[in-house]
């Protein structure tokens, strides 16, 4: 299996985000997946990166030209697709993953997540998403997401598409099993 990692090109401004990004990627490669991510060197995309590749993983990147040279692409991993737009990378990393992970990260992670996101709420696909919510950082989106519920705006069946952990071990776990049993909460609704 391969886990779809997104997350910041910076590493944010506390080191439990980097301490927890290094585990993420360490975590998923002794389990024996995969990680497919944005290709980047930088910020916690590399850290994720470095720490999958060390622990003897296959990482694979996908970035889009315009980003080369800006995201620092990776030049140490198992495969990296050079893609021509951002709607590219999404689309191929959402292809090549079997399981959808956000952590700490700025608009990019954002958007990255919201598509996604979307994509199962229209029946795209049926992989587990979840958020690593280090330290909290996600407390707000989550917020969000349950004052959407209220307002009427998301049904309480789709705000289950969005589990979240704050310990990586626990994330993967709930995510994982989710793929091995088949169950799937995303489209029980």
């Amino acid at each position: 299996m391969r886990v779809c990692v997104f997350c910041g090109s910076r590493e944010g401004n506390r080191p439990l985000y980097r301490d927890t990004a290094a585990e993420l990627g360490s975590l998923i490669a002794r389990a024996g997946h995969g990680v497919v991510y944005g290709g980047g060197n930088i910020g916690l995309m590399g850290i994720i990166a470095d720490a999958a590749l060390a622990a003897g993983g296959e990482v694979i990147g996908v970035i889009p030209r315009h980003l080369l040279d800006r995201e620092v692409a990776h030049s140490g991993l198992s495969t990296l697709h050079v893609v021509g737009s951002m709607h590219e990378r999404k689309a191929l990393m959402a292809e090549l993953a079997d399981v959808f992970v956000a952590a700490p990260g700025g608009f990019g992670t954002l958007d990255e997540l919201c598509e996604i996101l979307t994509w199962a709420q229209l029946g795209l696909h049926c992989k587990p998403c979840g958020l690593l919510n280090t330290a909290g950082y996600f407390d707000p989106l989550l917020a969000m997401f349950d004052h959407a519920v209220q307002e009427g705006f998301l049904s309480a069946a789709h705000r289950q598409l969005m589990p979240s952990e704050r310990d990586a071990q626990r994330l993967l776990d709930r995510l994982l099993s989710a793929v091995v049993s088949g169950e799937n909460s995303l489209h029980e609704a």
